[in-house]
């Protein structure tokens, strides 16, 4: 047998490790009035502390909320979490409702786009003060695009278990031997790379961003073309959001970090925070005695790094994500490419979250070549900017991967689409054995009459009911939010739920004035303490 039937052979026979799989998402999404302008208004107090709530926060905007679940063993509790935050949120928002699709609402002029406050302390001011410095180098409308970020996690017999069927797949053999640290690092980057490779895929699938609202370009060139005289769009476009429509920057453009191994990620990354970058330089630190950015570094800090997908490690507090993955390794992986599903109330369906979950143990268990050179992996970022921009192109080809034996090649969306949920479909049917039923099974199905036919994605249907509507995407997303948030609202919550999410925001309330309360350094000394709290790599 082959090293990846092997792979799967044993992972049929080992249930408990798919039971031990973890999931969480952590889900985005604008606050606007009933009309579906931006909301200006503060983050609601009866929703807690941005700052400390686990569940509810803001990210870049003060007007972005963002929804966070703990972690899983099954998409049921998953989505179960999801939804009973979702309702509590809707019933406490008053007239204003959350916008169920990632690109924005209508916005006012930049100046008016509230950046995300976490009160006064130390570490409040952290985040704000990033955040400026994000307004500063990408602009603020960029701020209010949202997203569904999906992370993924195995229990250690799963690294176990690629050890002692081969080792992990990389260059040429498997590489073997090491700590359960290091093979655990090892796994997630192999998965990594692989997801780099086939990223387009589930774009193609799930992306639902393929128009925006004239109002979020305000006047800037563009590719666009429009559909009425409030909505540009792109014909065959997935996600607006994940192309380069805003975040375009020369210097996250330069910056490739190379997924081989972790020690080389570790030591890009490390430069990419602490390496100054004229443009940035020429902006300063400071404006009118206030901070305007935290430094002027290509990265203020790893966050910056805009990717479809990420290494994660949880973090004390003041230790900075590098030096926590270079000490003990990736912990989890984040997905953050998916849009906000526009048709499902909490922003992805059952069937994408199952997806995802067969997706990213094929890209685990399945072979994954080193890419070569330092790193190169053009031919996939080229695959996905081609399908985020025109995937539903008819007859639209795409090159073979580097690492496959025909790299360059090229193979048409449409077959290659197919190939990759065969060879998905293994791992559902696994999946579907450890959980019963037929679920995961369904959800590959449902993805077959999508590469058969460009007019069943998400995209396709946006853009089909918009012109059938005749509406513009503004009316046709705030009716879907209206409808989405009557929904929630009318929708029975569980007491106990009710109970620990008001808790929740109630406590992380008295957390964030403890915190304040408790600073006794200058800003300036605590921006400093954190700069020295990143060490350099060791080197190998």
């Amino acid at each position: 047998m082959t090293s990846a039937s092997t792979r799967l052979a044993a992972l049929r026979q080992t249930p408990q490790l798919l039971e031990g799989m973890l999931r969480g998402i952590e889900k985005e999404g604008l606050r606007v009035d009933g009309e579906g302008n931006l909301a200006r208004t503060p983050h609601p107090a009866v929703l807690g502390s941005a700052l400390t709530n686990p569940r509810i926060t803001t990210d870049y905007s003060e007007s972005l909320l963002e929804l966070i679940t703990g972690t899983h063993h099954t998409v049921e509790g998953l989505l179960g979490e999801l939804l009973d935050t979702h309702r509590y949120v809707a019933r406490n928002l008053d007239a204003e409702l959350i916008w169920n699709q990632s690109m924005p609402a209508h916005l006012p002029d930049a100046a008016d786009i509230p950046i995300a406050w976490y009160g006064t302390s130390n570490t409040g001011m952290l985040k704000h003060v990033y955040r400026r410095g994000l307004a500063e180098r990408y602009g603020k409308p960029m701020q209010c695009i949202a997203g569904v970020h999906y992370n993924f996690s195995l229990p250690d017999q799963a690294w176990d278990l690629l050890e002692a069927t081969g080792g992990t797949p990389g260059r040429g053999s498997a590489m073997r031997g090491g700590t359960i640290e290091q093979l655990r690092s090892r796994g997630y980057m192999a998965a990594i790379r692989n997801f780099t490779r086939y990223s387009w895929l589930p774009m193609y699938l799930f992306g639902a961003s393929p128009a925006v609202s004239t109002r979020f370009l305000h006047g800037a060139s563009h590719p666009l073309e429009q559909m009425d005289a409030d909505t540009l769009y792109l014909p065959h476009a997935t996600s607006l959001r994940m192309s380069d429509l805003g975040y375009q920057n020369k210097a996250q453009s330069e910056l490739q970090l190379c997924y081989n191994d972790i020690e080389t990620f570790v030591a890009r990354m490390y430069k990419a925070v602490t390496l100054p970058w004229p443009a940035y330089q020429a902006i300063g630190t400071h404006r009118d005695g206030q901070w305007i950015q935290l430094n002027t570094n290509v990265l203020q800090i790893e966050n910056e790094y805009y990717s479809s997908i990420r290494p994660k490690r949880a973090t004390g507090r003041c230790e900075r994500p590098v030096t926590a993955l270079a000490e003990r390794g990736v912990q989890y992986i984040e997905v953050r490419c998916m849009d906000i599903d526009p048709y499902s109330p909490v922003g992805i369906s059952d069937e994408a979250s199952r997806f995802l979950d067969a997706f990213l143990l094929f890209c685990t268990f399945e072979p994954s070549p080193h890419f070569s050179g330092t790193g190169s992996c053009s031919n996939s970022r080229d695959n996905f900017s081609r399908v985020v921009k025109e995937g539903r192109k008819p007859g639209l080809q795409l090159a073979r991967p580097d690492g496959h034996p025909d790299t360059g090649k090229a193979v048409a969306l449409r077959d290659w689409g197919a190939e990759l949920l065969d060879r998905i479909a293994p791992y559902a049917e696994t999946l579907d054995a450890v959980y019963g039923g037929e679920r995961y099974r369904q959800a590959l199905r449902a993805q077959h009459p999508k590469l058969a036919d460009s007019e069943q994605t998400p995209s396709a249907r946006l853009l089909r009911e918009l012109r059938e509507s005749r509406a513009t995407l503004h009316e046709y997303t705030l009716q879907l939010s209206r409808t989405h948030c009557e929904a929630l609202r009318d929708g029975e919550l569980d007491p106990a739920s009710q109970r620990e999410l008001a808790e929740l925001a109630a406590s992380s309330l008295r957390e964030q004035a403890a915190i304040e309360n408790s600073d006794s350094e200058s800003f300036d000394d605590y921006v400093a303490r954190y700069q020295a709290a990143l060490r350099p790599p060791r080197q190998s």
